[in-house]
């Protein structure tokens, strides 16, 4: 069974840094698009960056220039480097393939104060 385990998160300053990761369990990680998704208390889940097989990244306008996802196919790990942190920003963070198709895990809270 396909596990996706994120970790990384924190409470974190207004401008501040954290960096996200997930473990995905597949052995052919390295063929699937993986996206990193958010859901703040009271909204629906929504995409925040996806990175190709290939790892041609795109974001969502509202990190545009602030995240940078990336993917380690050796560790079967995809990152999610989030630097400007807004308090807009808190979440609770997902990874999953693009478009999702597993089962979620847990996600990994972030919380930006102001």
């Amino acid at each position: 069974q396909v596990q996706l385990v994120e970790s990384g998160g924190g409470l974190e300053q207004a401008g501040g840094s954290l960096r996200l990761s997930c473990e995905f369990s597949a052995t052919i990680f390295s063929t699937y698009a993986m996206g990193w998704y958010r859901q703040a208390p009271g909204k629906q889940r929504e995409w925040v960056a996806r990175i190709t097989s290939g790892g041609r990244p795109n974001y969502t306008d509202s990190v545009k220039g602030r995240f940078t996802i990336s993917r380690d196919n050796a560790k079967n790990t995809v990152y999610l480097q989030m630097n400007s942190l807004k308090p807009e920003d808190t979440a609770l963070y997902y990874c999953n393939t693009y478009p999702s198709y597993y089962t979620w895990g847990q996600g990994t809270q972030v919380t930006v104060s102001s």
